[in-house]
C-alpha cells in the first residue's frame, strides 16, 4: 500500500462519519440538482447534444497534433506567444521567467485548476511574488490556506458563517453572514488589486483552433478584469482543451453551464485572440499561453482511458458520485477529485502512489450517466485497476488466499457448509475491518441452495404412451 493510500483511508474515515460535513455537502448538491434539472430543459434533444459533444471532443483528441499546430499558428499571427511545457516544473519556471522579465511582483489570478495542478501559487510565493486569487471561492480557500474542494465550487464545504469568521480573522472585516454582504466585502477588497497587479494568470476553458483564440467562461467578471487591466496576461492550458472551431462553443457553453452549475449559460463568456491591438482601449500588452502536457500524452497513449481527456471539467460526475458525497473533495488529496480525478490522476502524477483512487468507487455508473460528453468513467476505473494488477506481482499471502477461495467456491459441499463455520471466519478474519462501523453479519444455518432444494417439490415424470 502506498503512503498516499494510507493517508487517503484515514481522511475518508474521518470525513465519512462527520455528520455536519455531510449535511453541508448534501445541501449544496441538492441545490445543484434542482438547478441542473431546470437547466437541462433548454435542450430539445439532450441525448443528441451529448452525443454530438462527445464526438467533437473525441475528434479533437484524434487530431490533437494537427489542431494544436493550427491553433498556435493563428494565435502567433495575432501577436500572442506560445510556450510548450512538458511538466509542472517547466511550466512554473517559464511563468517565473516571464514575470521577472517584466519586473512583476504582484499577480492576480482567475480560477484555474491547471495552476492548482502545477502548484503555482506556492511556487510564486517561494520566489517572492504575491499571487492573489480573485474568484470568490478560490479567494476564500486561499485565505484559509486550503486547496479547492471542488473544481467548480471551490468552497462548497464552507457555510456563510465560516466565511464571515474567516474574513474577520484574516481581513479584519466584520460582515453579516449573508452571501450578498460577503461578496460585497470581497469585491471591495479585491478591486484595487487588479490595478496594482503587473500581470494576470488565467486558465482556459477551451482553445479554438480555427481562430487561434482562448475561451474563458465565468460568473463573477473577475476573469475579465484580470485580462483587461494588467499589462501581461499568462494563460495556462492543458493540451487537451482544443476545439476545432469557434462555432463549437454554441454547443459546449450551454452544456458546460448546465452540467457545471445548473445555469442555462454562464454570466460572462470571453473569447481572447491575443494581446491588445492599436485600436483597442484595454487588454494586455503581452499575452502568453503555456501549453501543458504534465502526463496528458501518457494518458493519450492508453486505450481506452484516453477518452477521459475529452472531459470539459464541469464537475457533474462529482456531484452525483456517492463516494464524493461521503468523503468530500479534500480526502482525495488530488487536484481533480471524484470519478474523473480517479481516472486521470494516476497518469498525471506517480501511478503507483495514486492508483488507490481508482478503487474509491462503487462502480454504480452514475458518473457515466451524467457526463455531458458521454465518457465511460466507471469502465475506465476498471481498466485502471486491470492495468495495475497486470503490472503488479501479487504476494504469496494473496496467492494463497485466492487459491483457497477459488477451491472453496467451486465446491458445493463447502459452500453449503453450516453457518457456524462461516461465522467463525468472519469473526476471526474480517471482524476488525467490518465491525468498526457496522454490525457483524451472521450467516444463515442453511445456505440458499440448501433451502431451495429442501422446498422444491419433486417433479413427477410424465410417461408417454410410447414409453409404456
Amino acid at each position: 500500500m502506498s503512503s498516499k493510500s494510507g493517508i487517503f483511508h484515514k481522511a475518508t474515515e474521518q470525513k465519512a462519519f462527520d455528520t455536519e460535513h455531510r449535511r453541508r455537502i448534501t445541501h449544496s448538491l441538492d441545490q445543484y440538482q434542482i438547478s441542473h434539472e431546470a437547466g437541462k430543459e433548454q435542450f430539445a434533444k439532450l441525448p443528441l447534444a451529448r452525443e454530438r459533444a462527445g464526438f467533437i471532443r473525441r475528434k479533437s483528441l484524434e487530431g490533437l497534433d494537427r489542431y494544436l499546430i493550427e491553433w498556435e499558428s493563428h494565435f502567433k499571427r495575432n501577436g500572442g506567444k506560445v510556450i510548450w511545457a512538458q511538466n509542472a516544473a517547466e511550466a512554473c519556471e517559464q511563468i517565473l521567467g516571464i514575470l521577472r522579465k517584466n519586473h512583476v511582483t504582484k499577480v492576480v489570478k482567475s480560477k484555474s485548476m491547471v495552476s492548482e495542478e502545477i502548484g503555482l501559487n506556492n511556487y510564486l510565493k517561494t520566489n517572492n511574488i504575491h499571487s492573489l486569487e480573485t474568484d470568490l471561492g478560490e479567494f476564500i480557500q486561499q485565505l484559509d490556506n486550503e486547496p479547492p474542494y471542488h473544481i467548480v465550487n471551490p468552497a462548497m464545504h464552507k457555510s456563510k458563517e465560516d466565511v464571515a469568521q474567516l474574513f474577520q480573522a484574516k481581513l479584519n472585516i466584520t460582515s453579516e453572514a449573508h452571501a450578498a454582504s460577503l461578496s460585497e466585502e470581497a469585491r471591495k477588497h479585491l478591486r484595487d488589486e487588479y490595478i496594482d497587479a503587473g500581470a494576470a494568470i488565467t486558465g482556459a476553458n477551451f482553445l479554438l483552433a480555427d481562430i487561434g483564440a482562448i475561451s474563458i467562461t465565468e460568473n463573477e467578471g473577475n476573469a475579465r478584469l484580470c485580462t483587461s487591466i494588467p499589462k501581461v496576461h499568462i494563460v495556462i492550458a492543458g493540451l487537451e482543451k482544443i476545439l476545432p472551431s469557434v462555432n463549437d462553443l454554441s454547443l459546449f457553453l450551454p452544456l458546460l453551464a448546465t452540467f457545471g452549475t445548473g445555469q442555462k449559460i454562464t454570466a460572462a463568456n470571453s473569447i481572447l485572440t491575443g494581446p491588445r491591438r492599436r485600436n483597442e482601449l484595454d487588454g494586455p500588452e503581452e499575452m502568453y499561453v503555456i501549453l501543458l502536457d504534465n502526463g496528458r500524452t501518457d494518458l493519450l497513449a492508453q486505450v481506452p482511458q484516453r477518452e477521459a481527456l475529452a472531459c470539459i471539467k464541469c464537475g457533474a460526475c462529482m456531484n452525483v458520485c456517492p463516494v464524493y458525497k461521503n468523503i468530500g473533495g479534500h480526502s482525495y488529496d488530488s487536484t481533480y477529485p471524484g470519478p474523473i480525478g480517479a481516472v486521470i490522476t494516476p497518469f498525471m502524477q506517480d501511478y503507483n502512489e495514486n492508483i488507490h483512487l481508482s478503487y474509491a468507487s462503487t462502480l454504480c455508473g452514475a458518473c457515466t450517466a451524467v457526463c455531458p460528453v458521454n465518457i465511460d468513467l466507471h469502465k475506465f476505473l476498471l481498466y485502471n485497476r486491470q492495468k495495475f494488477m497486470s503490472e503488479t506481482q501479487p504476494g504469496q499471502s494473496d496467492k494463497l488466499m485466492w487459491s483457497v477461495w477459488k477451491r472453496s467456491a467451486m465446491k458445493r459441499s463447502f459452500m453449503n457448509g453450516g453457518g457456524g463455520f462461516k461465522n467463525f471466519l468472519v469473526k476471526y478474519f474480517f471482524f476488525h475491518n467490518w465491525s468498526k462501523h457496522r454490525s457483524v453479519p451472521k450467516a444463515a444455518p442453511k445456505s440458499f441452495n440448501e433451502q431451495w432444494m429442501s422446498q422444491r417439490k419433486p417433479v413427477k415424470k410424465v410417461v408417454s404412451e410410447d414409453e409404456e
